[in-house]
């Protein structure tokens, strides 16, 4: 079934960066521009041909929910910094740390259930595994883990080059091992860090009390429960992306050509950040979570439970369990979990009523006001629909 008819109803918003590229391989030129250059009269698809034009994003996928269910998908930019292909309408991204939310959910539900208990200490789970310099697996719990306070170093801060491991599989035992090397960051509890050693030791903690693996309880308890045809874990060693997909560069430095980073294993992400979605099955994933189709009132509460967080202030977020709650500049707040992995980044948000918004740039930000550039077409985009 075609994507552009799937109910209850779908549009496409195609910019001029984007549908330049396309009429360059089609002819197809009205009055000297694009046929669709009239699509940048929405302020969304405006603010997605600034990210290419101004920030320097090669490309561009959305996908804006109404609180309805109605979808409309934007592009914007080229899909190949080679070919000029143009970018494929909702296509699959790498959504890194958005994976959090759907490792989060998993902990809530088994704990929904019983089998994982949030303030016991991880000792419990993963016997004599946590330690180190003032690393104390007695001293930590779940919800500590989950939300980024239990003091453990981060291990994507202590790898040097991704160049050189981007082909590299890694273990969670290995990956888990590079952080405990290290020493605390701080007591358990008594600070705020982001720490993906956490997401990958939470995801061991549901693989030990399940005896599954955490990419099949994500696939079973959260992808197939909602029908998200096209998010997926890869398989061990995959280095690909499903089609259609846009390709993901990565900056390696001032001045310098963008490097195609599209192909790489993605296993050092974990269950901290290695699912792969598309912007519209990512906004899904949100409307349940709102919903309520994936946890109890209870275990919702917990995970939009917040904390202080040394994001930057002007960001306006708290951090929850795999969930960070914003506040809009319209008024209200929304909940989500963006994700930087080389050559994608993704911001996504749903408000109370189920607006929901995900947009995917295919490198990541190479200063700050592109980076903020980004979260404003996500806040701009829900607030367009309030």
């Amino acid at each position: 079934m075609s994507k552009l008819v799937e109910a209850p109803a779908r549009t496409l918003r195609r910019g001029v960066l984007a549908a330049a590229a396309v009429a360059a391989m089609t002819g197809l030129v009205l009055g000297g521009l694009p046929a669709t250059a009239s699509a940048t009269t929405d302020p969304v698809q405006k603010s997605l041909d600034k990210l290419v034009s101004k920030h320097k994003f090669p490309g561009v996928m959305a996908s804006v929910r109404d609180a309805d269910g109605n979808t409309t998908d934007y592009v914007a930019g080229v899909a190949s910094l080679k070919t000029k292909a143009g970018v494929p309408v909702d296509g699959y991204g790498r959504i890194g740390s958005a994976s959090k939310m759907f490792t989060a959910v998993v902990l809530l539900q088994l704990a929904g259930e019983g089998k994982v208990k949030l303030d016991a200490p991880v000792e419990r789970y993963l016997p004599k595994l946590v330690r180190g310099k003032g690393i104390d697996g007695r001293k930590i719990t779940t919800r500590q883990l989950l939300q980024h306070t239990a003091g453990l170093p981060n291990y994507t801060d202590l790898i040097p080059d991704y160049q050189k491991i981007r082909h590299t599989t890694f273990s969670e035992r290995r990956l888990v091992d590079m952080a405990l090397a290290k020493k605390a960051s701080f007591a358990p509890g008594t600070k705020w860090a982001y720490s993906n050693t956490g997401y990958i030791l939470a995801g061991m903690v549901a693989e030990k009390v399940t005896g599954q693996s955490i990419s099949r309880l994500v696939e079973k308890r959260v992808i197939d429960k909602l029908g998200l045809e096209e998010t997926y874990w890869p398989d061990k060693g995959v280095e690909t992306l499903r089609d259609p997909h846009p390709h993901g560069y990565l900056s390696v430095g001032p001045k310098k050509p963008l490097l195609d980073y599209t192909k790489m294993d993605p296993s050092w992400g974990g269950a901290a950040g290695q699912l792969v979605a598309t912007p519209s099955d990512l906004n899904r994933f949100l409307a349940g979570l709102q919903d309520g189709k994936l946890l109890k009132p209870k275990q919702f509460k917990e995970m939009t439970t917040t904390v202080k967080t040394t994001f930057p202030p002007s960001w306006n977020w708290r951090y929850g369990l795999g969930l960070i709650k914003m506040k809009l500049s319209c008024g209200g707040t929304a909940i989500g979990h963006g994700g930087d992995i080389h050559g994608y980044e993704t911001r996504d948000a749903v408000t109370p009523d189920g607006r929901a918004v995900t947009v995917i740039v295919t490198s990541l930000p190479q200063s700050e006001a592109a980076g903020n550039a980004v979260l404003a077409t996500v806040d701009s985009a829900l607030c367009a629909g309030s």
